[in-house]
């Protein structure tokens, strides 16, 4: 069953345009890179899909100094298949199994333009950091992440309630009845995660307890990936450091956590590489004087984002059915998945052309510490958006950055439906997405 994407959008684009470049599609394992790019391949009347883990005598190919005909022409006759600049999609699946490859693709933009190229890889940072020079200019990326929240209800076949949702606005608010029921999908889609796999089994009408066992799998699987990162750093490093990262959830990650077997340079390096794998995502504080936030970071105040809500339940054993029958999640790991899910929803939402940075404000000071749990750029304003995992709770944090940076208004997102108070709008949790339909020029 295939899973409508986002980005499903994003590549006809790239199909139909003129100045079109070679496509390399990033992100970490099993979020759906390759499925997408087989669904566009029936748009095309012949396909080439070119997997460089499963057949190693394309690799030669690509070592040796052809041209960018020369190479179709063989990978033509191998594959038993024409490649027609315009008719054919030639995929190369996991080529940062081939560093000759990835080093090709620029020649494909110069030499043949009108061919339609896709690459796609599960490390490609690593691949891309071994690469002395690489096409920019040449080479447009796109990144994929798993399903969102919005994708998620379109593939339970949920499209009504989509457009209800996509309607609301805080003069608009929702029905009290629709609300509920996109609180309990939402609750559903917090266990389930995006992970391609978790969301096709339980649309296809697999149990939420199958779904679970699928997780567990899919857990497996990322773990035993991780003795591919990086020769000299053992999985069991990554493993300690992926888990631990799951349980600091929604607070600086402190590198002296609980049972830690490992010194400060060794859980540097194996974050690194899990922020290179795409599996871990950094939320950076910043001071938020002024836009780019990302002129007044500090480093040793950071947070760390586990890359799916379904595997981050499954790490941290957390009771599912608490999840489904808890009217808030102030009682479930603390409220933190909901904090996750918000980071998630932020990065999912943006243009997956270029990689997203999440921030933070802090203030730490003698009898006043106060937190904003992300601090969003829309244009020219700065917004600061506070996650809460119930209906109640105070601002105090939320407003105190307002009078401080003199800021008009602020984000709440909660369990509540849609509302306006004293300069703050308040969203549900589940509409995330929708931030970027804020007029915040007001």
């Amino acid at each position: 069953m295939y899973i409508t994407r986002n980005i499903d959008i994003d590549l006809l684009e790239w199909k139909e345009s003129i100045n079109r470049k070679p496509l390399l599609l990033r992100g970490a394992r099993q979020v759906g890179k390759s499925t997408a790019v087989k669904n566009l391949a029936t748009q095309f009347r012949y396909f080439v899909e070119i997997n460089f883990d499963e057949h190693q005598i394309f690799k030669s190919i690509f070592e040796k100094d052809y041209s960018a005909q020369e190479i179709c022409e063989q990978l033509s006759v191998l594959t038993n298949t024409p490649i027609v600049p315009g008719e054919t999609l030639l995929f190369l699946d996991e080529i940062q199994a081939c560093l000759p490859a990835m080093g090709r693709l620029r020649y494909f933009y110069e030499k043949m333009p009108d061919l339609h190229l896709i690459a796609a890889g599960s490390l490609l940072e690593f691949a891309l950091a071994e690469l002395p020079s690489f096409g920019v200019g040449r080479v447009r990326s796109l990144f994929v992440y798993p399903v969102s929240y919005r994708e998620f209800l379109a593939a339970i076949g949920e499209n009504l309630l989509v457009k209800s949702m996509d309607q609301a606005s805080f003069a608009k608010v929702l029905p009290d009845a629709i609300h509920k029921k996109l609180l309990s999908c939402y609750k559903k889609f917090l266990m389930i995660g995006g992970m391609p796999e978790a969301v096709s089994a339980f649309a296809a009408g697999a149990s939420l307890l199958d779904v679970q066992r699928i997780l567990n799998d899919l857990l497996i699987s990322v773990q035993a990936d991780f003795a591919k990162y990086k020769s000299r750093v053992p999985a069991s490093r990554l493993i300690e450091v992926f888990s631990s990262v799951a349980q600091q959830t929604g607070n600086k990650f402190n590198y002296s956590y609980p049972n830690a077997s490992l010194d400060n340079r060794q859980i540097k390096e194996a974050l690194d590489l899990l922020l290179m794998a795409g599996l871990i995502y950094r939320v950076t504080h910043s001071s938020s004087n002024g836009i780019p936030l990302g002129a007044e970071i500090n480093p040793k105040k950071t947070k760390y984002l586990i890359f799916d809500t379904g595997l981050f339940q499954r790490i941290l054993g957390l009771n599912i059915s608490e999840l489904l029958l808890q009217d808030d999640f102030d009682s479930i790991n603390k409220g933190n998945i909901a904090e996750l899910h918000v980071g998630l929803e932020l990065i999912k939402s943006e243009s997956p052309y270029q990689n997203h940075p999440l921030f933070y404000w802090q203030r730490e000071e003698k009898n006043s510490q106060a937190e904003v749990d992300f601090i969003e750029q829309f244009g020219d304003a700065i917004i600061p958006i506070e996650v809460k995992s119930g209906k109640k709770g105070s601002m105090q944090s939320l407003y105190l950055f307002l009078k401080e940076k003199n800021i008009p208004f602020g984000i709440r997102l909660s369990i509540e439906n849609f509302a306006e108070m004293d300069h703050v709008k308040i969203l549900p949790l589940y509409a995330t997405h929708m931030l970027k339909k804020i007029n915040f020029a007001k």
